[in-house]
């Protein structure tokens, strides 16, 4: 069988590509290693999580855009979940999407993210979540004409994130 990316066609000729493997079609598991998962009650999410990341980590908000502090930022290193702390993207794979949010073409590791189809407000878009703590982090899109090696965007709300600057 092809591999499909998590858009559900098939990829382009990109050396990163997000295949399908799990039978259901609104949640999967990036490939790659597995991350620890880490599981805590809503009421310790809301005591560790400032009201702002709570609502965008937890219940899926989204922040304001042009508003977040990584929207703009050039700083080399990791970006890790706010949240939980798992490595998630790397600022080499950062770029300047203009869209008000971070923007990257690729996760640190398929493994450290998760998708899943979201149909909220008219329209569908794939969600994407740490795979360590099942936080919200933004979305992912495809076909927007960005020169990137994927062909893809992933849209991440800066309150999700916290960058880890590389050292000299």
């Amino acid at each position: 069988m092809d591999a499909m990316s998590i858009f559900g066609n098939k990829p382009k000729n990109s050396p990163v590509t997000s295949p399908v493997t799990e039978p259901d079609p609104d949640t999967q598991q990036g490939s790659g290693p597995a991350v620890q998962p880490v599981v805590k009650s809503e009421d310790e999410w809301r005591q560790e999580l400032s009201p702002a990341e709570y609502q965008v980590l937890r219940q899926a908000g989204t922040e304001r855009p042009y508003t977040g502090e990584y929207w703009d930022t050039h700083t080399q290193g990791v970006y890790k979940c706010r949240a939980c702390g798992t490595e998630l993207f790397t600022s080499a794979e950062k770029f300047d999407s203009h869209c008000g949010w971070p923007s990257f073409w690729a996760p640190l590791a398929e493994g450290n993210v998760r998708y899943i189809r979201d149909r909220t407000l008219g329209m569908e878009r794939i969600e994407v979540r740490c795979a360590a703590c099942d936080s919200h982090l933004g979305h992912v899109f495809e076909g927007e004409g960005y020169g990137t090696p994927t062909d893809q965007r992933y849209c991440i709300n800066s309150v999700s994130l916290i960058l880890v600057p590389a050292e000299d």
